[in-house]
């Protein structure tokens, strides 16, 4: 007995080490596929060069213009029109407009120099797209199918839009001078795009011969070599480049009639477009004239046209899902909205996008498209407290005094000091490097050099360790970059003369809104406005008192860094005495010795200090954003001062299903403070909040606007007809003054009267304001096209083993959720943590113990995920009893990286004020 339990004990013995080591094996290859699915590739960081550099091109081959303006007026004065025609030569002996003498006398240029630097910079922001037409083609082959450019510039036959409602139904504008495609485009390989109107003159930037194009790949073999300003699509802000990778393989198979309608062609990752897309800022920031709105919405004119109050009836949802269409008569959820990612996207309020959907957060955080005004009005505050002190990387930005036509304006960088004084524009007011860097980052986030962008992040989904992209990376390999910077001065130039307040008076019929400055009820408005408003709201402001320490010591500057809040509580205690408040009541009641108000004008309405969001109350996901932090993708482009920044104090935020208050401590280092939004020009840029969340009331009362309603025809017969000055006040959608008018009206009053804000209906215990939910029962879908090829292979086994993931054409096939599961529940499931997190341990066994729970909830939704399925009301009571007996919500809230799903709540300033003063203020502030 003894030997048999030596040879026992000997087995159980090699049996434990080799399952020892088999065990160690498995940790080591899972730490190994680990490390390889979350680390970047860090060696090629710095190594790839651009597609310019690759073709051998140079900064000095992509001028902004060919030649002088004085050589090639036609080229320089391309958009004069737009921008109030601020920018068009004076006639032989006329002046220039005093915008532009005011711009002369600040940088000390003549005013015909600083008329062409801001005509260099207004071509720059308007059709400039620095090569990211390869990010823009990589987004179509890499976003399951939803996203395409180069359908959205097309006018198919089939497709719920087209040229003639491009406007109304996905809140683009048009470029003049072009008409809709009748049929298939003989010259652009069979594409219904816009064709140019022969009554215009051609766009001289599309000339290959003086804008030569980057030869490379397949340029100019079986695609043109065209422009390195691509030529214009018939959409402001999108210009179309010959596909580089478009070979003879991917001609013979090029089948255009097949792109547009048939889901087993263009469902392909690996299908080859013979054209790219390529992006400008003016996609997103290009509008219609406030004060000079076109006749007709769908066909402005050039004058009609402003650079700067920001895209701001841009639908999301209809853009980035490209075959997106209007519910039907019945009101039935239309086909996409089974597909959670056009669910995700339907989250963004017409004029909003997250900026960081690309470099993912892991939060849903639509934010508006910055309107940019009186940049001239902001370069004085940034000097009084926006002080920002730069290190490292943070360095390479370029400066204003690094180019001639803005080197007068050097005392906005120290050199010695390293500090530079910097308005800021991103809601969070992380772009504090200076104006140009803020200007050249943009084009990084819309794809410029996505050869080593793209290399930090995982795009879209995550699940990869985000590392800065550096400025030196950028000099060194990208001559896209650097023509970019070239660029930059030129904008700022731009900017200074252009961006100037759209004021209701100069509207037409608009002075009929107004109230006289003078009235008593304005002149009450004025009171309340200095008293309730002003300190966040004002870049005219008293100043403080001496010794306060406020504007002194460690609050020199601005007080930006470690000891902000201290600064920020000085200054707010101080902001609620009758000392401030007298004082600021006279500055907004001043006039001059004509009686001519003194206040508004050269105010840009807006402290710029950053404000803590525990005092805002706002929704925190914009507050508190990571992608600027220390080691983020953006680490190049934000301040040491801002990296930083203290805590705020602990917040409240709400369960989406119980509506239980919750406390959320943000961490520091950047997060936690907003930029308040400046109010010039407030009348026309309603909704509110940053989000656009205030005065937006989204029950598809709209979807079968747009002439789309008829059977998804792009006939032009079925045009929206709505025109300006618009028949019905009542439409949100319209740019016409009354319209504008209207929808600030009812957004202003939910801001001063939180009441009447619209509210979620469907948790236990009421919430303070509404939750992203979803419209209709939904699945995270990925056609078969779009997945591995070896997944694919083994389609027909995966499927029989997990049916309510992998569906028989081995595509994914994940939910559904029900109608009304809380969007941002799942978005702002946090896979990484963050550079700084205390507990990156504990945040990787969360997830692992979330795992069952995940597993468990998809496994019983089943993964029906069909039209038909989606349909039948079964398919919605087994979602929702999925999601509620495997406590679903529960378990993502806790993986929440920003469990703050209520996005319209906060900002109560001037709710408990009285009726007639809210109304005072009402008519006052009308008038900025």
């Amino acid at each position: 007995m003894s030997f048999i339990a030596a040879i026992v004990r000997r087995v159980l013995k090699w049996a434990a080490i080799t399952l020892g080591v088999l065990g160690l094996i498995v940790i080591f290859g899972g730490f190994l596929a680990f490390r390889i699915l979350v680390e970047p590739d860090s060696a090629k960081f710095g190594t790839i060069p651009d597609e310019a550099k690759a073709a051998g091109r140079t900064r000095e081959s992509l001028p902004a213009l060919a030649r002088l303006c004085s050589e090639e007026p036609a080229d320089c004065n391309y958009f004069a029109q737009m921008d109030k025609g601020l920018l068009v030569k004076p006639a032989d002996g006329a002046a220039y407009p005093k915008e532009i003498l005011q711009v002369a006398q600040l940088t000390k240029l003549t005013p015909e120099q600083v008329r062409e630097s801001a005509l260099r910079g207004q071509i720059a922001w308007i059709a400039w797209t620095g090569g990211d037409d390869r990010f823009w083609d990589f987004a179509a082959r890499n976003t399951a199918g939803a996203f395409d450019l180069l359908k959205t510039v097309s006018s198919y036959k089939g497709m719920a839009y087209g040229r003639h409602n491009r406007w109304s139904w996905l809140g683009l504008v048009n470029e003049p001078c072009f008409t809709e495609a009748k049929g298939p485009d003989k010259d652009h390989y069979d594409l219904w795009l816009d064709q140019r109107d022969p009554s215009c003159p051609a766009d001289p930037l599309a000339d290959p011969d003086k804008y030569k194009g980057v030869g490379f790949g397949e340029r100019g073999k079986t695609v043109p070599l065209g422009s390195y300003y691509g030529e214009p699509t018939g959409v402001m802000g999108l210009r179309l480049f010959p596909n580089p990778a478009f070979d003879e393989k991917a001609k013979a198979r090029w089948n255009a009639e097949r792109f547009y309608n048939d889901p087993s062609y263009y469902n392909d990752k690996d299908l080859v477009r013979p054209y790219r897309v390529g992006m400008a800022c003016a996609f997103c920031h290009v509008g219609p004239s406030p004060i000079n709105p076109p006749a007709d919405p769908e066909n402005p004119k050039w004058e009609n046209l402003a650079s700067n109050p920001g895209a701001q009836y841009y639908w999301v949802s209809r853009i980035f899902f490209w075959n997106t269409g209007p519910r039907g008569a019945d009101n039935a959820p239309a086909q996409n909205e089974g597909n959670f990612l056009y669910q995700l996207f339907h989250t963004n309020p017409p004029g909003s996008l997250d900026t960081s959907l690309v470099s993912t957060d892991y939060m849903n955080n639509p934010r508006t498209m910055n309107a940019v005004y009186s940049v001239i009005d902001r370069l004085g505050p940034s000097l009084v407290t926006g002080e920002e002190h730069l290190t490292g990387g943070e360095r390479d930005n370029k400066q204003l005094q690094d180019y001639p036509q803005t080197a007068a304006l050097s005392q906005f960088w120290n050199a010695a000091s390293s500090t530079t004084h910097t308005m800021r524009v991103l809601k969070d007011g992380a772009d504090s490097v200076g104006t140009l860097g803020a200007l050249n980052r943009v084009y990084l986030n819309i794809g410029l050099f996505s050869e080593e962008w793209l290399l930090h992040f995982r795009p879209f989904i995550g699940g990869q360790k985000i590392s800065p992209i550096k400025i030196s990376d950028a000099e060194k390999q990208s001559v896209y970059w650097q023509a970019t910077e070239d660029r930059t001065a030129d904008m700022a130039t731009f900017f200074l003369v252009a961006a100037r307040p759209d004021h209701l008076e100069d509207a037409p019929g608009g002075k009929a809104f107004l109230e006289p400055l003078n009235s008593d009820k304005v002149k009450r408005g004025q009171v309340v406005f200095a008293e309730n408003c002003a300190a966040c709201h004002s870049s005219k402001t008293p100043e403080p008192p001496a010794n306060s320490g406020i504007s002194d010591g460690i609050c020199a500057g601005g007080g930006n860094g470690p000891n902000y809040r201290a600064c920020w509580d000085r200054y707010w205690e101080w902001a609620q005495t009758r000392q401030f408040k007298d004082a600021m009541v006279k500055l907004v009641t001043a006039r001059d010795a004509d009686g001519n108000d003194t206040f508004i004008p050269g105010n840009y309405l807006s402290s710029e200090r950053r404000v803590p969001v525990d005092l805002t109350q706002t929704n925190a996901c914009t507050a508190i954003a990571t992608n600027g932090l220390a080691g983020d993708i953006w680490d190049n482009f934000t301040s040491t001062s801002y990296k930083t920044l203290p805590p705020v104090k602990e917040l409240t935020v709400y369960h989406p299903v119980s509506g239980a208050a919750m406390p959320l401590q943000p961490l520091g280092n950047g997060r936690g403070y907003l930029r308040p939004a400046s109010l010039i020009s407030v009348w026309s840029t309603a909704p509110f909040l940053s989000n656009n969340s205030v005065g937006y009331d989204d029950d598809y009362a709209s979807y079968d606007r747009a002439g789309a309603a008829d059977g998804q025809s792009s006939s032009a017969s079925t045009a929206y007809k709505e025109s300006c000055p618009a028949a019905n006040a009542d439409d949100p959608y319209l740019p016409c003054v009354a319209n504008r008018l209207k929808m600030f009206d009812h957004s202003i009053r939910e801001m001063l009267n939180p009441q009447t804000r619209r509210v979620d209906k469907l948790t236990q215990l009421a919430v303070p304001g509404y939750i992203y939910r979803t419209t209709a029962p939904s699945c995270l879908m990925v056609p078969s096209g779009f997945v591995p090829s070896w997944l694919r292979s083994l389609s027909k086994p995966l499927h029989w083993l997990a049916p309510w993931v992998i569906d028989r054409r081995g595509g994914i096939a994940l939910g559904p959720l029900p109608k009304d599961f809380p969007i941002n529940a799942l978005t702002n499931t946090q896979l990484l943590p963050d550079n700084d997190q205390p507990d990156t341990f504990g945040h990787y066994w969360r997830l692992l113990e979330a795992t069952p729970t995940l597993i468990s909830a998809f496994k019983k939704m089943g993964g029906e995920c069909s039209s038909e399925m989606l349909a039948k009301p079964e398919t919605q009571a087994n979602a929702e009893a999925a999601v509620r007996d495997t406590h679903l919500v529960d378990t993502l809230v806790g993986l929440s990286k920003c469990p703050d799903y209520v996005v319209n709540r906060g900002h109560y300033f001037g709710a408990d004020l009285p009726a007639d003063d809210k109304e005072a203020l009402i008519a006052y502030i009308k008038h900025f």
